[in-house]
């Protein structure tokens, strides 16, 4: 389908799968047809320019003829001269309806090029969007890899090897327990496919090697109610949200049947629900258009791993990086790699939204040195 999972409100006009939806046809394919358009019109109007000199040479000729008729005393010549006339009226009227209909195809193909040049200014607007949009990226993604090397340098110097063990192994080692994932998807209006996501990642989850270590709890149609409960009496060690979000908000579901606007939640209301827990999250994976901030400020909230997107996310890259992610993690692979993983099935799919999930850790924690799932001895 086609949609991206930003905020409310926040859908493209155009028609795709993302959750936004982009132009079908590149510019230059624009460039192509006008040009094609431009000579056709071209041709038609020197057409209708021919067949009208035509026409008027005919009517001039047709004049002549009857002139020289009553300018004759032989009758036989004055019969020739009329006949001739005749003649050269029906070609000059056939030669002006061949005007007429070359004029008519001349402003049809005047119309379809100026159509074809608004698509044209459209298309192109859209490109440098788009170029804009990915040298944004390319400079993000440098951004945070510096701030990730700086980050980790950093913490090397400024921590201590005995600190550094005692919070990562805390982390590190799961209790004796499956883990839980709640999974809560939405998509008021529709417009996003969240069952295929919860649909790929229970099959993912169900063919890794160490299935009998998660527990998912799915949730479709999710509303802050079945966050709520999903909370307090799941106690999932993973909350995974898919549908629309924005910087500071995520959309549930209300309770009702017919397609709504839904029910949008700050991160502040959201960050409420997951403290209100004995056993509060190690994980919150929000799989939601431009979620990368959200997720960093749950990491600044007490939460210890947490992953965002840091722009609009296409629906189908959203499904194929959260089903591998949950694969790498029921095959024993640390947070870090699952994300990596999933990072590279998008590219792997020659998909473009590899570099928008974004991995955020709490101080002090190392996401490649955290497991959630371990085999059983």
């Amino acid at each position: 389908m086609s949609g991206t999972r930003a905020k409310v409100g926040a859908h493209s006009p155009m028609g795709g799968l993302t959750r936004h939806v982009w132009s079908t046809m590149s510019a230059q394919s624009y460039r192509s047809q006008l040009e094609r358009k431009r000579q056709q019109r071209v041709d038609a109007e020197k057409k209708a320019g021919d067949y009208r000199i035509k026409e008027s040479k005919k009517r001039s000729g047709a004049a002549a003829a009857r002139s020289a008729a009553t300018r004759t005393k032989s009758s036989s010549t004055a019969v020739s001269k009329l006949r001739e006339a005749d003649r050269l009226e029906r070609e000059a009227a056939i030669a002006a309806n061949e005007a007429n209909r070359w004029q008519a195809r001349a402003a049809s193909f005047s119309k379809e090029e100026a159509s074809l040049m608004d698509r044209l200014v459209r298309a192109e607007a859209s490109e440098r969007a788009d170029a804009e949009r990915r040298r944004v990226r390319e400079r993000q993604l440098a951004e945070r890899r510096d701030f990730a090397a700086r980050a980790a340098l950093e913490q090397r110097l400024v921590n201590t090897e005995q600190v550094l063990t005692s919070v990562t192994r805390h982390l590190r080692e799961p209790r004796n327990e499956t883990l839980r994932v709640l999974i809560l998807g939405a998509s008021s209006e529709g417009d996003l496919r969240v069952g295929r996501e919860q649909k790929r990642i229970r099959a993912a989850v169900e063919s890794a090697l160490h299935r009998d270590q998660i527990q998912l709890d799915v949730r479709p149609a999710a509303t802050t109610a079945d966050l709520l409960d999903g909370m307090t009496r799941f106690r999932p060690h993973v909350v995974h949200f898919s549908g629309h979000g924005g910087r500071d908000l995520i959309v549930f579901e209300e309770e009702r049947d017919e397609q709504h606007a839904g029910q949008p939640v700050t991160a502040t209301a959201f960050l409420a629900a997951l403290e209100a827990t004995d056993d509060p999250p190690l994980l919150v994976l929000l799989n939601a258009c431009d979620s990368a901030d959200q997720a960093a400020s749950l990491v600044g909230a007490g939460v210890p791993f947490a992953i965002g997107m840091t722009d609009e996310i296409d629906d189908g890259d959203a499904i194929n990086y959260a089903a591998q992610f949950y694969a790498a993690l029921a095959n024993g692979q640390s947070i870090q790699s699952a994300h990596l993983s999933g990072q590279a099935a998008l590219q792997l799919a020659g998909l473009t939204g590899a570099e928008l999930p974004t991995l955020v850790a709490a101080e002090g924690v190392d996401a490649a040195q955290t497991w959630l799932v371990r085999a059983t001895a």
